[in-house]
Parts: structure tokens; sequence; C-alpha cells
């Protein structure tokens, strides 16, 4: 018999944001605590990402610019994607992180009407962000790290 202990993986988060510094902020910011991250920096990508794989988590930006290509069609923002989550039944429902540069009192009764867990304001307090995170995925940080402190 193996004394052999299984690891769990580290949660996959994925950012949808089109800000890069918004990206790169969470991304090392997340990683450096353990966490699998991709980015997605439209709608679009986002839709495709969870097509193809199972997240943990999604931290979703509300605002996105136009696409030129688009025209006359319904704007993709971030409650636009949220909807299409709810409506896909072939993709798997993680719980959401709303990161957004407008005031939360202006869209949590929405937020919480899709089942948002949390709303968080840019700019981001990396603290903040990381206790988020944690709390809402069970308030353990991933496994697979070797050292908090």
């Amino acid at each position: 018999m193996s004394a052999e202990t299984t690891v769990p993986a580290a949660p996959k988060i994925l950012v949808i944001d089109d800000n890069p510094i918004i990206q790169r902020t969470v991304y090392f910011g997340l990683r450096d605590h353990g966490y699998q991250i991709q980015m997605a920096g439209d709608i679009a990508s986002a839709m495709s990402i969870l097509r193809r794989e199972k997240m943990d988590l999604l931290l979703v930006d509300l605002s996105f610019p136009l696409d030129a290509s688009d025209i006359g069609s319904v704007p993709q923002d971030g409650f636009f994607f949220l909807d299409w989550i709810a409506r896909t039944p072939a993709v798997s429902k993680p719980p959401i992180i709303i990161i957004s540069s407008t005031e939360p009192a202006q869209y949590s009764p929405r937020a919480a009407a899709a089942g948002v867990s949390a709303c968080l304001q840019k700019p981001l307090n990396k603290e903040l962000l990381f206790a988020t995170v944690q709390s809402v995925l069970g308030g353990k940080p991933p496994a697979a790290l070797p050292n908090q402190s």
C-alpha cells in the first residue's frame, strides 16, 4: 500500500477584463497565491474558454468597448455574459465576482439576481481581492502552496 497523497489542483480562475493593467495586476496577484489564472480580454474569448474548460471562479468586468464589427447587435457587457452563462446549459456555473469601476450600489440588485457572489470596485485592492477570492472559493488558500506566510 502506498503512502502517496494527492494534492488537489489549484483552483482555476478566469479573469474577463479588457484593461491590460487590471489583467496583469489580477494575474500576478492571484497566481502568486497559487491559483491557476486564465485571461480573456473580451466576452467572445471568455465564452470560448468556458465552452472548452471548467472554471472554479470568474472575475468579470462589466464594461467593454463596443465591437465595430457588431454594429446594431446587443452590446456584450458583463451582464450580457452573465445572462449567456445562465442560458447555456453546456457550460459550468462557477461563482462570479464582479470587478468594475462602477459603484456597486448602481448594479448590486441586478448582480444579486444574476447570482453574483461579490462585487469589487476598481482600482482593486490586492488584499481585498485575495480575501474575497479565498472566501468565495471556500475560505482556504490553494492546497498546492507550500507556505502562505
